[in-house]
């Protein structure tokens, strides 16, 4: 099948043409800016290169529209009609526990969807904004909703319940969703793939390492902790999210400074991280020069990052009773061997033992960086969201 992915945002529509017969990607871009004079689509042409078409102000609907006519087009496009399309694809970002897995989209998905607005404010409404605009641009397309919350449904409540009165889990749904689950699904899967391994019969720990990032502990193949929790901001530090941090020093800052909640959650979640401690930069690469520029501020900033992941990595072993396998992914998790190493160097008391010589040439590409003594294997593994979620939608689509 040919399966279109839309990752719909509140200011842009990313996708990805992909052929599942071959796991192979067509094509791929996206629009940025939407509803602003300046905004464009961004794509990648057949040689490689990339290209940028201006297309200024627009909706959602009219950057569905345009990237449609790009992939139909004479000279830059790969289908000659709609028609080649079979499904489409979207990413969805909470499910809250009513979605346990993908589904295909009608009228009471979309209203179910909807019901999560509250609890995923900034993704859900532009979630929906792209299965809308597909439903009016291609009526008749089946389309599948696949959830970053989905894969973590299967936490038993000792692990996703917060210690607080229960009513407001009861009443409001307040408890430790997750996300990245189909990062963390696909690269679970996959590092079985890659090692020849049963994932029924293994421990695995998947760091999803980015600007924004999470571990989840995998056991036997389903997730059973995870360390983002009912938003997005819980867990580990990012490049601009607080991640752990005690409740009480925010309503001590909130009293001290009289802060409303959108001004808290503003510095939670776009202030905070990597940015808020070093002052320098939310992205790892300059964190890294300034580091070895002798900044003292970015080394604290390093420091503390790595030490959550190492944290996490240690909690979650005990939770499982060990580890068999850790895996790196994500634009940081795939990229910094400098973090992939401080991370598990102080993890060799349970057996990890990691080729520094190896990894510290691995960027970008699926490879075992561990040494053959190690009792725990260590991976690098690029995840692909859009793969699953093509996956997903073609299993589904062919049950109809």
């Amino acid at each position: 099948m040919k399966i279109l992915v839309i990752n719909s945002g509140s200011s842009s529509v990313k996708y990805k043409l992909i052929d599942t017969a071959t796991d192979t990607t067509m094509a791929e871009g996206g629009v940025e800016k939407i509803g602003l004079a300046d905004g464009f689509l961004k794509y990648k042409r057949a040689d490689g290169s990339k290209a940028i078409l201006e297309l200024g102000m627009t909706d959602h609907q009219g950057a569905i529209k345009a990237i449609l006519n790009l992939l139909t087009d004479s000279v830059e496009g790969c289908i000659k009609s709609y028609d080649e399309i079979d499904a489409v694809g979207h990413r969805v970002v909470h499910g809250a526990e009513k979605f346990t897995e993908s589904v295909l989209i009608h009228d009471e998905v979309k209203d179910m969807i909807r019901q999560c607005y509250d609890l995923a404010p900034l993704h859900n409404p532009a979630n929906m904004t792209g299965i809308e605009a597909i439903t009016a641009l291609m009526p008749d397309v089946p389309q599948v909703g696949v959830f970053d919350t989905a894969f973590h449904q299967t936490m038993p409540a000792k692990a996703y319940m917060y210690a607080l009165p229960y009513k407001f889990y009861k009443e409001d749904g307040v408890r430790r969703y997750g996300f990245h689950g189909t990062s963390h699904r696909y690269v679970s899967q996959r590092v079985c793939e890659f090692l020849g391994l049963n994932a029924a019969d293994v421990r695995i720990i998947t760091c999803h390492v980015g600007n924004g990032g999470s571990i989840t502990a995998v056991d036997h193949g389903h997730s059973v902790d995870t360390s983002m929790g009912l938003t997005p901001t819980e867990g580990l530090m990012m490049g601009t999210r607080v991640g752990d941090v005690d409740p009480g020093a925010l309503t001590y800052l909130m009293t001290k400074h009289n802060l409303s909640v959108e001004q808290l959650q503003k510095i939670i979640n776009k202030e905070s991280g990597m940015a808020g401690v070093t002052e320098i930069s939310s992205d790892m690469r300059e964190i890294e020069a300034a580091v070895n520029a002798g900044d003292e501020r970015a080394k604290l900033g390093l420091d503390m990052y790595e030490l959550r992941i190492t944290k996490y990595i240690g909690a979650y072993a005990a939770e499982m009773g060990g580890v068999d396998v850790i895996v790196f992914t994500g634009g940081v998790g795939e990229n910094q061997a400098g973090l992939r190493a401080d991370v598990c160097r102080p993890l060799a008391f349970m057996g990890v033992e990691l080729d520094e010589q190896l990894n510290a040439g691995i960027r970008g590409v699926e490879a075992e960086i561990s040494k053959p003594s190690s009792r725990v294997k260590v991976c690098v593994i690029p995840t692909d969201e859009e793969l699953m979620i093509a996956r997903d939608t073609e299993a589904i689509v062919a049950k109809k």
